[in-house]
């Protein structure tokens, strides 16, 4: 069969040209960005320069029409700073989060094909089992962790480098030995520190990343699993279990911001180690005439001020290892290969009649089979029930069906024509489930019927419900299908839950219904109720019915036991 060939993200530089290619779209955004951080920087260095010229030459006492213009740059460099800085950021953001909102729509659609398979792999399989906690820890924190990569590694490299040359041509005018010491300070600043901190946090960035994502898969078990937990005494294991992981991010986290001071530190150093270099080499010039008094403070300042082009280098380096694990845990989505692949087209669909021929399947090449020579038929209009002890492959049909999975030996038919024939899309217009367990949304009762078919109409909403022997109900709510039914339906009952799958079933009006173990743990009243609503809906449908209640096998033409 098609397994799930899940393919390596790739070494760093690999995965760094993949998060550049993504970035084609945007590339006008993040040179403007550049350049506005440029801009930014150049006014910072304009407005220390010319307020320590000013305040040099003031000292002289000139006339005060000899400091209009350097009065004038003050304020223009001051406001214009701000305005350069305000949009800087703006456009970096807004640009970076479109890439992500992208990046984070284009994995979605990356995972869609590999579902529900790439969730529901069993420990016996021979992919590893993935939690939906991770999946969503993929979709959600590490997209947010590539900020640091488009935000903090792209434009600032660049804009250190043009102010670094600018400065440089600047610092020169004053003698070249200032360039030199200044294009010295500024390259341990803005290369060296961040290798080290790159160096020094690489494993520990990534490390960081992957505890995240235990810790996040960790919390949402437990937020799913808390009734358990307490039915059977494991909160204080559970919370153990949580301390241990929250201790252990804890430790990682205590190593990132010992290395962030230390980064900082550094960096600072460099440019303080600068300016004291510079004002050794400066004053005995100024003393020697070679350069002017009020050009001392303003050659130490300036560069000073030019060490802010470097300043975010480091903590965006230091993280440079969270962003890489990042995108290597979505790029393993993104090459993950789906186990079913739709053909480009699908028959034309003239009846429901299902057959099954010698059907054989097994999850992985070694693992034994779970499906053996299974052979079946359902004429269009019939119902066929299938009874048999748990584990011989009851479910695992249902999900052939509905191809989930891939079989290779043997066939399956649909009206006539093989099912791997179908797109996916186009084979679940014609197909309806209704099983033991359904899965109700965080929203209202109408918004969960429309799933099965966004424009319905209220008539046809509630004409559903009627069938499904849930109209009463609905309608003695104060907002009727406007009630929020809160997560998986949690404010509705066993029973109610299950009419209302059986009502989106009506509302889809397929002409195949697969009903997997329908009325599995609901009481013997709300089973009659179910029962009823079930006699409706299989009405001039081909019914395929798996379960283990002999009440419901009254809805049966045929009887089949594997």
């Amino acid at each position: 069969m098609a397994s799930l060939a899940q393919q390596s993200g790739g070494g760093p530089m690999s995965i760094y040209r993949r998060l550049l290619h993504l970035l084609k779209p945007g590339l006008s955004w993040i040179m403007l960005t550049a350049l506005l951080g440029c801009a930014t920087i150049a006014c910072g260095v304009g407005l220390l320069a010319t307020s320590t010229y000013l305040i040099s030459a003031a000292a002289l006492h000139p006339e005060i029409s000899t400091l209009a213009i350097p009065i004038v740059g003050v304020r223009f460099f001051g406001v214009a700073r701000g305005v350069f800085r305000y949009l800087e950021r703006l456009i970096s953001h807004r640009a970076t989060f479109r890439l992500l909102a992208e990046l984070r729509g284009s994995l979605y659609e990356a995972l869609e094909p590999l579902l529900p398979a790439y969730l529901h792999n069993s420990a016996r399989n021979a992919v590893t089992q993935r939690s939906s906690g991770d999946v969503l820890q993929r979709l959600v924190q590490d997209i947010e962790t590539l900020q640091h990569f488009y935000v903090r590694v792209i434009a600032p490299p660049a804009v250190a480098v043009l102010m670094g040359g600018i400065l440089w041509w600047f610092l020169g005018r004053f003698g070249g030995i200032y360039a030199l010491l200044f294009l010295i300070c500024l390259f341990l600043a803005g290369a060296g520190v961040p290798g080290l901190s790159y160096l020094l946090s690489q494993r520990l960035a990534r490390r960081l990343v992957r505890l995240r994502a235990i810790l996040h898969a960790a919390l949402l078990d437990g937020v799913l699993g808390c009734a358990d937990l307490l039915a059977f005494g494991q909160e204080e294991w559970y919370l153990e279990r949580i301390r241990q992981q929250q201790k252990e991010l804890g430790t990682v986290q205590v190593f990132m911001a010992r290395i962030s001071g230390l980064q900082q530190t550094l960096s600072s150093g460099c440019a303080f180690i600068c300016a004291w270099l510079l004002l050794a080499t400066a004053l005995p010039a100024v003393h020697a005439g070679r350069l002017a008094g009020t050009s001392l403070a303003l050659v130490v300042l300036a560069a000073l001020a030019g060490f802010e082009s470097v300043q975010s280098l480091p903590m965006a380096f230091q993280y440079l290892g969270s962003s890489q694990e990042a995108a290597r845990r979505l790029f393993e989505i993104m090459d993950t290969l789906p186990g079913v692949i739709d053909p480009p087209g699908s028959p034309l669909v003239h009846d429901s009649t299902l057959e099954v021929r010698h059907l054989s399947f097994r999850y992985a090449p070694h693992e034994p089979e779970v499906i053996h020579d299974l052979t079946l038929k359902i004429p269009a209009g019939r119902c066929l029930a299938i009874i048999g002890a748990s584990g011989v492959g009851k479910s695992t049909l249902v999900q052939l069906l509905l191809r989930y999975w891939e079989y290779e030996q043997g066939n399956i038919l649909f009206s006539g024509h093989e099912l791997r024939s179908y797109r996916r899309e186009d084979l679940y217009q014609h197909i309806s489930v209704v099983e033991q367990h359904t899965t109700l949304f965080n929203t209202t009762l109408g918004g969960n019927l429309r799933i099965a078919n966004p424009q319905a109409t209220e008539e046809e909403l509630y004409n559903a419900l009627r069938q499904a022997q849930l109209h009463d109900f609905v309608q003695a709510l104060p907002q009727k299908l406007e009630t929020i039914i809160g997560e998986q339906g949690h404010t509705l009952s066993a029973g109610e839950r299950q009419r209302l799958a059986i009502a989106r079933a009506f509302l889809k009006d397929a002409p195949l219904l697969i009903l997997d173990e329908p009325s599995a743990n609901i009481d013997a009243l709300n089973e009659q109720s179910i029962l009823q609503a079930l006699q409706a809906l299989r009405q001039n449908r081909t019914v395929l019915l798996i379960t283990h209640r002999s009440s419901l096998l009254e809805m049966a033409d045929m009887l089949l036991e594997i």
